[in-house]
């Protein structure tokens, strides 16, 4: 590990605590040359799918597409930083599970939304907004109608 201070190579780990949740292990470590102290994060690197683009381009998977499109659909919303990390951490562990190689982008899209959805309904609707990128006026009421359904059979089986 490479000292942030003098980009020395040599240092010692100070202390080893696990990291929330048993996910990580952080790090505390002292370079030998400055004596700098660097806090390091370690946690398993799983091998995640390629993404296959709408233009057939394949890419490696990328968390912080995910986070940086949950964070602005959530913009200005009652919904914390740590409930959009969890969802994120979902939508990751949802698609290793399906144990693919490649997986489509709008595989993806359709787990976020379906994330968003459970989470907050306008940042849903935003999201969605640009996600399916909405022709007119009528594709967006239509969703909305969609949302207001299904709104209303949640609210009526609660009842029940």
């Amino acid at each position: 590990m490479r000292c942030p201070y003098c980009s020395s190579l040599e240092n010692k780990v100070v202390d080893s605590r696990m990291g929330k949740e048993g996910e990580s292990i952080r790090r505390r470590r002292e370079c030998l040359k400055c004596e700098g102290r660097f806090t390091t994060y370690e946690r398993v690197e799983e091998v995640l799918p390629l993404v296959i683009k709408k233009d057939g381009r394949r890419e490696p998977f990328d968390r912080l597409k995910i986070l940086h499109g949950l964070k602005k659909a959530c913009e200005k919303r009652p919904v914390g930083v740590e409930a959009i990390e969890t969802t994120v951490a979902d939508i990751e562990k949802s698609l290793q599970d399906k144990g693919l190689k490649e997986i489509p982008s709008t595989i993806i899209g359709e787990e976020v939304m379906d994330h968003l959805h459970l989470l907050d309904e306008v940042a849903y609707v935003r999201f969605a907004s640009v996600y399916r990128s909405f022709k007119d006026i009528n594709e967006f009421m239509t969703e909305l109608k969609d949302i207001l359904s299904s709104k209303e059979l949640k609210a009526l089986k609660e009842k029940a």
